[in-house]
């Protein structure tokens, strides 16, 4: 009787060793399998709330940035005076390089019909500076605005631009709702 006893006292640990263990590898697999289904996360610039400190050029572990100008094409009025492209004061209305504010020369225009231009982006020549952002949001209609280029981004778990960021404009949202685009969607 003492014998058995023992027995089912063993038998007891073994069996309650058993099921820690499949627990154990439940909870790994339910972990992984988490892991697995959970949406990728990435760094977003809220083109409201961007200043166009111009850090996004500096501050950015590549080089060039990833962060580079978008142009929100529906809200463009196709200026001919546009402030994003043109300084101010400038000697006159060309696309000579003395007349134009990105250093780069990463804006190009390209005549639709008097008086009216469409100004294109070219992303290997932008550096993120803003120039063109803060131009456009000052004399136009804000259709210019930085955007952090995933397939550029290195997604670092904390954002050397984020860090740094005064106005707090960069985050991280869902990849499925990446790209915020000033004419997409209305600020909560």
């Amino acid at each position: 009787m003492e014998n058995d006893k023992i027995k089912s006292r063993r038998e007891f640990i073994r069996g309650g060793a058993r099921i820690s263990l499949a627990l154990a590898m439940g909870g790994i697999a339910g972990f992984a399998a988490a892991g697995i289904s959970r949406e990728k996360w990435v760094w977003q610039i809220d083109p409201f709330e961007c200043t166009q400190c111009g850090r996004c050029a500096t501050e950015c572990v590549l080089t060039p940035s990833a962060v580079k100008c978008v142009h929100a094409f529906d809200l463009c009025g196709y200026c001919d005076l546009c402030g994003g492209y043109l300084k101010p004061n400038s000697n006159a209305l060309s696309t000579a390089g003395e007349n134009q504010l990105c250093p780069t020369s990463a804006i190009s225009r390209k005549f639709i019909e008097e008086p009216y231009f469409e100004y294109i982006i070219n992303e290997n020549l932008c550096i993120g500076c803003g120039k063109c952002v803060k131009g456009c949001t000052s004399f136009g209609n804000g259709s210019l605005h930085l955007q952090i280029m995933h397939n550029l981004c290195v997604n670092c778990n904390q954002c050397a631009i984020a860090r740094s960021c005064p106005s707090n404009a960069i985050r991280r949202v869902k990849a499925s709702e990446a790209y915020l685009v000033k004419g997409d969607f209305t600020k909560d």
